[in-house]
């Protein structure tokens, strides 16, 4: 073992947090990288992948079971080389070895275990192990490594041969010209809606992922469509969420994921990727319904992320710990006891309001604070002034704060990735385009010069940053993520050096990931070390897939830059997934969205005088969702706004779809008007 051997591991000198975690265990720990690679074809022994992070709490429990053991330990380094990786700062090493443990036929989770032959090609896997299961399965592994190796590398090479299908083998793509339908849109709703959880919300059955894309895109069905069904799911789901155990009551911002259908019981891990994109849904939901709960959740969350996750140097950390003194959950739970201390003469309206119990609801006696009514009801309920409620819920919120803040915080993971950071920044900049708050704005500029400061390496960039050092190069994610949130700033500041950052950012991935045999880019750029075998990401989890969110980009662009070959290779994109998205929509709604995009089409909205940014604010303030905004004081390069000037000495208004312009005009009312968008509130339906 590399430095000293009673005390530590080569993980000793990585920054990523997960990987310190085991910098000291028993176990001769390597990271991922050559040194490894190299040495088990020296030894021409078999390799052992660990692949976890520092939020996953089995990861937690298999490190302390098993890792830290010194017997087990003996095994792990007597008979493999062991690699430990953060699949937070690899996905790229994440994803080939979760699909092969899937395509073993084997269920895919973290802590992901696999196990390689000396080509660090896969043979064998699983996730969680109890100790003794663990030994037993090392030291089954190692003797059939040494007496059938033959048949184990053999096995390996098909898992290979697998992993390298091309996409349009593995899901049955088509090459076809992009049609798009008001009946294929129809078709889309109602193969979301068979999973719709109609007493809870969101999708059956647990456990249960925010998945903000989904939302994102039911949000559009119904704006166009009209359809009081879609408006009362998304009602229902977001209601539930905010009102949930999975939303911090007291200080914002939402755990990963339920384990239950009623959203009630999370995992308590905090992710700064839901939080951003959660940022972004409830923004876009109450710039389109105008209800109070949303513009809440929204202000909560931001500042959850500033006083928690948020760096001195404005980048944002990737996520905190579901665990605090061994046990999960505890820092945010309360026992009925600590509640009556903590409150004394109010706690049974507390305990009303967040439903707890003597009993309790969660683990050990503890009570996880959730809700199930609106204020007004409540208030109704228990004759109080809504105003007094309030009141009373603000004040028990900083108690509630004030005592957590004596006890001992989940474990902070202080990576700082671009991807996730980009979601927040494009979080941040949808908040500030719904509300106009300026802090918001503050925000997103302190964290957008961080990213072109910190991740930026002359056109390339960087994935991971930490102690004033980015080591790991850029994955698609990196650039497609910021690609979308540096468009979104330029619309909100009408700044054009975040559209020509974007638009130089999207030429290199172009260059380094692009590939033209079918149409779609690879997850790894092409000038750097690459894997056994070439992924390419296409289906939407609860991060949108990096091809539907290039294929986004490259539509925008096209837009706003007027190339053609942009709009054609999205098209073309969209035209081969298609068949997949009208199928399973709750696996691609990015791609959904973005066919909504192409049906409506997209406004070009172009504002040029000087109250541009004034007029931007008030047309932002209404829901259109199939917009871009361009806009200057008096005259751009951008090519979306050659030609188009200011009139009658008055800050000008050029509507216009697929380069064809309506009439300028001068007022946000007669632009919005246009546009065909409505300017009243919608009625809610009755849950």
């Amino acid at each position: 073992m590399a430095g000293d051997k009673k005390t530590s591991n080569r993980l000793i000198h990585e920054s990523s947090p997960y990987l310190l975690q085991h910098a000291h265990n028993p176990v001769d720990w390597y990271p991922w990288g050559e040194e490894a690679l190299t040495r088990a074809k020296q030894e021409d022994k078999p390799i052992l992948v660990s692949i976890g992070y520092a939020a996953c709490h089995w990861c937690h429990v298999m490190e302390h079971q098993s890792f830290e053991n010194p017997k087990v330990a003996e095994v792990m380094n007597s008979r493999f080389i062991c690699i430990k990786v953060d699949r937070e700062e690899r996905p790229d090493v994440d994803a080939v070895y979760m699909d092969a443990l899937q395509a073993m036929g084997l269920q895919g989770g973290w802590p992901l275990n696999v196990f390689l032959n000396a080509e660090a090609k896969p043979f064998y896997g699983g996730t969680y192990f109890q100790p003794q299961q663990w030994v037993n399965l090392l030291l089954n592994i190692a003797e059939a490594y040494e007496k059938n190796r033959q048949e184990l590398d053999t096995s390996a090479d098909q898992f290979v041969s697998h992993l390298n299908k091309s996409e349009f083998e593995k899901y049955g793509l088509t090459q076809s010209t992009l049609e798009v339908s008001e009946g294929d849109l129809n078709l889309m709703y109602t193969n979301l809606s068979k999973r719709f959880d109609v007493e809870y919300g969101g999708l059956s059955p647990a456990p249960k992922f925010p998945m903000p894309t989904n939302y994102l895109w039911l949000l559009r069905y119904y704006h166009h469509t009209q359809d009081e069904k879609a408006l009362k799911h998304l009602h229902l789901t977001l209601r539930e969420l905010a009102y949930g155990g999975i939303y911090d009551q007291a200080g914002g911002g939402f755990a990963r994921y339920s384990v239950d259908a009623e959203w009630l019981v999370p995992h308590f891990e905090k992710m700064l990727y839901d939080n951003g994109q959660l940022i972004s849904l409830y923004a876009e939901a109450y710039q389109a319904t105008r209800e109070t709960l949303y513009h809440d959740v929204v202000y909560e969350t931001i500042a959850f992320a500033e006083r928690e996750l948020m760096s001195s140097e404005g980048g944002f950390y990737s996520s905190l710990d579901a665990d605090s003194e061994g046990e999960e959950g505890k820092f945010y739970t309360f026992t009925k006891d600590e509640l009556h201390h903590m409150l004394h003469s109010e706690e049974p309206l507390f305990s009303k309001y967040y439903h707890a119990t003597a009993a309790g609801n969660f683990e050990h006696g503890r009570n996880i604070l959730h809700r199930r009514i609106s204020d007004e009801r409540f208030a109704q309920e228990n004759e109080l002034e809504l105003e007094v409620l309030q009141e009373m819920v603000a004040n028990w919120k900083d108690i509630v704060m004030n005592t957590r803040a004596q006890r001992i915080r989940p474990g902070l993971d202080d990576k700082i990735l671009c991807s996730w950071n980009a979601l927040m920044l494009k979080g941040l900049s949808d908040a500030y385009y719904t509300f106009g708050n300026k802090h918001f704005l503050e925000l997103a500029l302190q964290n957008a010069n961080f990213i072109l400061h910190k991740f930026l390496k002359g056109n390339r960039l960087y994935h991971n940053y930490k102690n004033g050092k980015a080591t790991i190069e850029g994955f698609l994610e990196d650039y497609a993520l910021v690609i979308s949130a540096f468009i979104r700033l330029y619309e909100v500041t009408f700044d054009e050096k975040w559209l020509h950052q974007a638009r130089g950012l999207t030429d290199y991935t172009l260059e380094n990931f692009y590939d033209d045999s079918d149409g779609f880019f690879f997850f790894k750029d092409k000038s750097t070390k690459q894997l056994i075998a070439s992924k390419k990401e296409l289906l939407d989890n609860v991060i949108p897939s990096s091809n539907s969110v290039m294929a986004t980009n490259l539509h925008y662009l096209g837009l706003y830059f007027i190339e053609e070959p942009y709009i054609a290779k999205s098209e073309n994109m969209l035209a081969k997934v298609k068949t997949l998205v009208l199928k399973e929509p709750s696996h691609l709604s990015n791609w959904a969205i973005l066919y909504f995009n192409k049906l409506t089409p997209t406004a070009e909205v172009s504002i040029v005088g000087p109250e541009a940014p004034e007029m931007r604010a008030e047309i932002s303030s209404f829901y259109q969702p199939n917009m871009l905004l361009a806009g200057a004081l008096n005259s751009s390069n951008v090519p979306l706004m050659l030609g188009k000037e200011i009139l009658k000495d008055k800050t000008t208004v050029y509507v216009c779809y697929n380069n064809t312009c309506r009439f300028p005009v001068f007022t946000a009312a007669e632009a919005l008007e246009q546009m065909q968008v409505k300017q009243e509130k919608p009625k809610f339906p009755s849950l």
